[in-house]
């Protein structure tokens, strides 16, 4: 069965046993807004074909006979997602549901696109290997690997458009890691894959609406409206670092002043505590420990960020009307800095009801954000992009 050519019915029914599953066919049409009908008629073919599975009475007790709850198949098919930084990747295998695996790191040597393209089949190889593959089966056991990149990514053409931490322009990464690997490829801004992840094992599972800000090298933003994230008409969407917040002379990597990533970001708070101190050595680390010892300079220059950072905050919660914001990132091991004026600002400056979204600090392990990556190739195996099937490999 090609999952691709199925009603958009198959999609919704799919992704909702994913994220909320295992359910009984009532509870499945209820929550997918479809009715009985359609639910039979949709599942039928996706349990003749292994998608999905019966998984034996619900345990409610209710009159007649019981209901039989229906789940994903986990086995049916696995997936890898990559997460490309500017100087390791990060690697996982899933199954259907994006349950992990097997993980890997690797380190990269150099940000040349052919390197990190080599760097990749060969991760794919070593995830892809033993566990990777069932019991009699041939050729390889992947459906599709999900790669991921901070910055400008075209998911459309499988296009990174620019990464500036990886300097990177208008490199077709998806068809050089499908012809590295012999494997589909889909590719996406990290923090949107992240978002994915959020939203269907996460701290969005269940929402209609969130927003998940991340704080570190860049600082990013997904958005999830009505159980979709949005990628925007040209691939961006959510550059929730580039918004201007002040009148600062700090440039930003995207070359304009006034951003929030120009102030907020790891490295640029870094900047900010070696330019204070006139110690051109300092790292983030010392730069924490100087802030939380009490040192006023530090101390200013985290409360100028996270001033930044509410300040953007309150945008996107007035912007959108997320049930929930949550902040992870690197940045929010030292959120204790932040907390305060994030809040300060953030309060002052929702409007009205916005103001009531809750505010949520979930660390996550880049484990987490390669899994989106992995969940995001998953998802585009019953939801394709347009003008793609779901195995095509041409681009």
């Amino acid at each position: 069965m090609n999952l691709s050519r199925q009603p958009p019915s198959a999609a919704l029914v799919l992704q909702t046993l994913l994220t909320q599953g295992p359910l009984t066919r009532a509870e499945l049409g209820r929550r997918a807004g479809l009715s009985s009908g359609a639910v039979t008629k949709v599942s039928a073919p996706l349990l003749d074909d292994g998608w999905l599975t019966e998984l034996g009475p619900s345990g409610d007790r209710q009159p007649g006979r019981p209901a039989t709850l229906v789940g994903v198949r986990p086995e049916r098919a696995r997936f890898i997602g990559i997460k490309i930084t500017s100087d390791e990747l990060i690697g996982m295998l899933v199954d259907l549901t994006a349950a992990p695996l097997t993980t890997h790191r690797t380190p990269l040597r150099s940000r040349d696109v052919g390197t990190v393209v080599r760097a990749v089949a060969r991760l794919v190889g070593t995830l892809s290997g033993p566990a990777g593959k069932g019991k009699g089966e041939s050729g390889p056991a992947v459906h599709s690997i999900g790669v991921t990149v901070s910055g400008d990514v075209d998911g459309l053409s499988g296009t990174v458009r620019y990464s500036p931490f990886l300097d990177w322009h208008g490199v077709r990464l998806a068809a050089l890691v499908e012809e590295a690997t012999g494997i589909p490829a889909v590719i996406d801004n990290d923090v949107r894959a992240l978002t994915v992840a959020e939203q269907w094992f996460g701290a969005g599972v269940g929402l209609s609406s969130f927003a998940l800000v991340t704080v570190g090298a860049g600082v990013g933003c997904g958005m999830s409206v009505e159980g979709r994230v949005i990628s925007g008409a040209y691939g961006v969407s959510g550059e929730l670092g580039h918004l201007p917040v002040g009148s600062g002379d700090r440039v930003c990597t995207c070359g304009n002043t006034g951003c929030v990533e120009a102030v907020a970001s790891t490295q640029a708070i870094v900047d900010q505590v070696q330019e204070q101190t006139g110690d051109a050595d300092l790292s983030l680390a010392d730069a924490v420990r100087l802030a939380r010892a009490g040192d006023a300079t530090a101390r200013a220059v985290f409360t100028r960020a996270g001033r930044a950072l509410g300040l953007g905050i309150a945008s996107v919660a007035n912007l959108i009307g997320p049930e929930r914001i949550i902040i992870s990132g690197e940045g929010v091991a030292a959120y204790d800095l932040f907390a305060d004026e994030i809040r300060r600002a953030f309060t002052d400056r929702a409007f009205g009801a916005a103001a009531r979204c809750e505010l949520v600090v979930r660390p996550l392990p880049f484990e987490t954000w390669a899994r989106g990556g992995a969940a995001m190739a998953a998802h585009r195996l019953f939801a394709p992009l347009p003008g793609r099937s779901a195995g095509a490999t041409g681009h």
